[in-house]
Order: structure tokens, then C-alpha cells, then sequence
């Protein structure tokens, strides 16, 4: 059997590109609803119809970025060029859209839509580009769930960044003036993003190809791509579970500023900060102008992509054992119960806020790297069963998938806040109720149609290992 053995330094600097990706990404997912109600100054429904319009534009330039990057050919590769061309746009694009001017709400909506579906159009020139490259990075499927590994610990450490640290910057820098807080924070972390994708460029190669002797053509790639039915599977899996996130994640943060009770947050804050002789006082956690309802959020979260990166090194054994398929299952039907049970928290249950929250994120890296190596599979697939492969399109299909459940996530989860009345200035029980079942009932409903969806996919592990020997044997024929 062939392998392709890859250095841990190469994992590494592969995984940078999704660890700046996510600066922005997790951005996006967690805190751009209420910095666009709370900050920006427009309505939840004018933001979800944002989210909507501009998630969908990305997923309409998704393939076309695909069918580009497949017929790319430089001495760089195929996909490595494009994360070196997009690095710096894609970091001041990122800066621009968290910025807050000072125009009139017409102004204003059209300074979102340029700079949301501009920030858009270069994530998909970017990441449609860097998610292929991990398909073609190795061939070995243990080697290739270890790169999909390593990737979501990055992954993990920057939405840390974010989770974590974001809204703590935001008010340290801001000093009252989040607008302010937003400009500096995401300079920062956009500045950081261009830094990593030059890692990435610069540490990474290409080593799949596909056969020379292979025509180029955009209709038989599409073609193919309808006829693979575990692509057609993954693409329904990614629309659902990207509905579930954006639904979940996008609405969590109302959770603790409008729901949770700030006093009960201030007294477990300060016990924290007691057991940490005094380190959360020092970074800005706890203290007279502390914000314990943004605070505990972001507290929160580093303790929940902290499991989550223990969650990752479980998957990375389970699916060995097992293969990716069943442990994709067993970890998303874990996480819709721990999403469910969030309904169950009383406003003073803060501990259990916390251990649902550590219990969601173990579960959830348990499923992190699955599905993106998935895809890799399923391109390995089309070269395997229909003898062509595309890369590009495989991906750039999916990840359309993605957006579309992002744009359809963000909508609802902006919808439902609407629907129920949310207002910042004057906060209703009715409200209320829309933001804990939007943060619990709603989004496990969307994650209980992964959990249906999954049982369709057709690569099982010893479908995994025929495959991966089958098609080492033809690359030795054809190279």
C-alpha cells in the first residue's frame, strides 16, 4: 500500500490558513448579529436579510471559484497561489465590514451590503482554494484525518481568540464606545490573518494531481459531481449543519446578555477569579467596568474550545477504530442533546450553562475534522467510481452547501428574534423565549436532520481503506 507520510511542520502550517480563516469566520458566526443590532444600529430582521442576500451571493461564486481554481496551473500548484493572491484583500475586506461610519441608516445599509458581500465574494476566492488544498495535500486517509486534526486544534485555538478574548478587546479598546472596540479588535486579528496565510503558502505543497490524461470540462465536472451520490449526501449534511450553527451560535450570545441573571454571573465570575488568584481581574474579566454578561460569555467559551480540542483527539482515535462515519454520528446525536438541554437552564443556572456549554463543544469536536476529510474522501471517491476528479468542484460545492446554510441560518436566527419581538432598548419575555429556544429547541431540530442526513453516506471505513488501495495502485500505473 502507498502512503504519503506529511511532517507535523506542514500539518501546522496548513492548518494556519483555517486558524486565519476563522479570525474572521468565527467573527462572522458569534458576534456579527449583535454587532450589526447592538453596534451598527439596524434592526435583527434588516441583518438577517443581510446574512441571507450576501451568504447566498457566496454561495453562487463558490463553483465558479472552484471551476477556476481546478484549472489554475502554476509552478505553485493548483490552489496554494490563490491564499497567497487573497491574503491581504481578505484582511482589509474583514477590517472595513466591523467598521461603524457615521452615515444615515440608508448609508449605513448600503456601506454593510458592500463591504458583507465583498467580505463574501473574497472568502470564497480564499477558502474555496485552501479547503482543496487539503484534499490534495496526501492521499493516505490516516495521514489526511491527522492533517484534518491537527487543522481543527488551530481551529479551536483561534476561535479561543475570538470566543474568548474578542468582546473583552472590544471593550477594552472601546472604553465605552464599541464601534471604536470593533475597529481596533478586528484590525488586529485581520492583521493577523494575512500573516498566516503567507505561513500557509509558503509551508504547504500539492501532491495529488489529477490524470494527465483527464479533459478538461466544466459540464462533465458538474456532471460528475450529481452523479456522486456521498457528495450529494455531504452537500444536504454541510446546508443543515451550518443552519444549526449560525442558528445556535449566532443567537447564544443574547443568551447571556438578556436571559441569564447579571448578578448570579458577577458572584460566579469573582469565585472564578478567586480560584485564579486574580488573573481574570488582570485580563479585564472582573472589575468595576467589567461587562459580566459578555465576560462570562467569552469565559465560557474558552473553557468550551478547550474541550473541544479534547474532543478533536478523541475523533482522531474514534474514527481510526471505527471510521469517520459512525463517530460523525455518535458525536452529532451527543451534541443535538446537549443544544436541546439549554432550554432547561433557569436564569440562575449559571454552573449548568457551564457544563452544557464544555459538554457542546466536546461533542462538537468530536465532528470538527470529520466532515472536512469527508470531502476529501468524496473526491477520492468521483476519481475512484466515475474516474474523473475535480477537486475544486468537490469542494467548492460543498462549501456551497455551507453558505446556503449559513445565509438560511443567519435569516432565521434574525427571524426568530424579530418574530418574537427583540427590541435592545426594551427587552420583553416574549423576547426571551424567542432567544432561549433559538439558542437551544430550534437549532437541535436543524441538527437532528445531520443526524437523518448521515445515514445515507455511503463511505464506510472498509469503503475507505478499497478505496485508498485501489487508487494508490492506479496513481503508480499513471505517474
Amino acid at each position: 500500500m502507498q502512503t504519503q507520510k506529511i511532517s507535523f511542520g506542514e500539518k501546522i502550517g496548513f492548518s494556519l490558513g483555517d486558524g486565519a480563516a476563522n479570525f474572521i469566520f468565527q467573527t462572522m458566526m458569534l458576534l456579527q448579529l449583535s454587532f450589526y443590532t447592538d453596534t451598527f444600529g439596524i434592526s435583527a430582521v434588516a441583518a438577517g436579510t443581510l446574512f441571507l442576500v450576501g451568504r447566498l451571493w457566496g454561495a453562487v461564486v463558490d463553483p465558479v471559484m472552484g471551476a477556476v481554481a481546478d484549472r489554475t496551473d502554476t509552478r505553485w500548484g493548483k490552489f496554494r497561489p490563490w491564499i497567497l493572491w487573497t491574503a491581504v484583500p481578505f484582511g482589509i475586506i474583514a477590517f472595513l465590514a466591523f467598521l461603524t461610519p457615521n452615515f444615515s441608516l440608508s448609508g449605513k445599509m448600503m456601506y454593510a451590503y458592500i463591504t458583507y458581500i465583498l467580505l463574501m465574494t473574497i472568502y470564497s476566492m480564499n477558502n474555496i482554494p485552501y479547503s482543496s488544498l487539503g484534499g490534495v495535500i496526501t492521499g493516505d486517509m490516516k495521514e489526511r484525518t491527522s492533517l484534518f486534526s491537527v487543522r481543527f486544534v488551530v481551529v479551536c485555538l483561534a476561535t479561543i481568540a475570538i470566543q474568548g478574548f474578542a468582546l473583552p478587546m472590544v471593550n477594552h479598546f472601546g472604553d465605552g464606545d464599541s464601534a471604536k472596540g470593533y475597529g481596533v479588535t478586528m484590525g488586529i486579528f485581520a492583521f493577523l490573518a494575512m500573516i498566516f496565510f503567507f505561513i500557509t503558502f509558503f509551508t504547504t505543497k500539492e501532491r495529488i494531481k489529477p490524470d494527465p490524461k483527464q479533459q478538461s470540462s466544466l459540464k462533465e465536472d458538474i456532471v460528475t459531481l450529481f452523479k456522486n451520490k456521498p457528495w450529494v449526501t455531504m452537500f444536504i449534511l454541510f446546508v443543515m449543519m451550518f443552519v444549526f450553527l449560525a442558528i445556535r451560535n449566532g443567537n447564544l450570545l443574547y443568551f447571556f446578555r438578556y436571559y441569564l441573571d447579571v448578578e448570579n454571573l458577577s458572584v460566579f465570575m469573582n469565585k472564578i477569579d478567586k480560584g485564579l488568584f486574580g488573573l481574570l481581574g488582570v485580563m479585564g474579566f472582573v472589575g468595576e467596568k467589567a461587562n459580566y454578561a459578555d465576560n462570562a460569555f467569552s469565559f465560557m467559551n474558552i473553557l468550551g474550545q478547550l474541550a473541544a480540542i479534547l474532543g478533536i483527539t478523541v475523533s482522531n482515535a474514534m474514527a481510526g477504530k471505527f471510521g469517520k462515519k459512525l463517530t460523525l454520528s455518535v458525536g452529532f446525536i451527543l451534541a443535538a442533546f446537549s443544544t436541546f438541554f439549554f432550554i432547561l437552564i433557569p436564569a440562575n443556572g449559571i454552573m449548568l450553562t457551564l457544563i452544557l456549554n464544555v459538554l457542546f463543544n466536546f461533542f462538537w469536536g468530536i465532528t470538527m475534522p470529520l466532515p472536512w476529510a469527508m470531502m476529501a474522501d468524496v473526491a477520492d471517491y468521483s476519481e475512484w467510481k466515475l474516474n474523473r476528479r475535480s477537486t475544486g468542484i468537490v469542494f467548492a460545492g460543498i462549501v456551497v452547501g455551507l453558505k446556503v446554510g449559513l445565509a438560511l441560518g443567519g435569516f432565521i436566527g434574525g427571524l426568530i428574534l424579530s418574530l418574537y419581538g427583540y427590541n435592545k432598548d426594551a427587552i420583553t419575555p416574549l423576547a426571551v423565549s424567542g432567544i432561549r429556544l433559538s439558542s437551544s429547541v430550534y437549532p437541535a431540530i436543524a441538527l437532528v436532520v445531520v443526524i437523518i442526513t448521515l445515514f445515507y453516506y455511503q463511505i464506510t471505513k472498509s469503503v475507505e481503506l478499497k478505496m485508498q488501495n485501489e487508487l494508490a495502485s492506479r496513481r503508480t500505473h499513471t505517474s
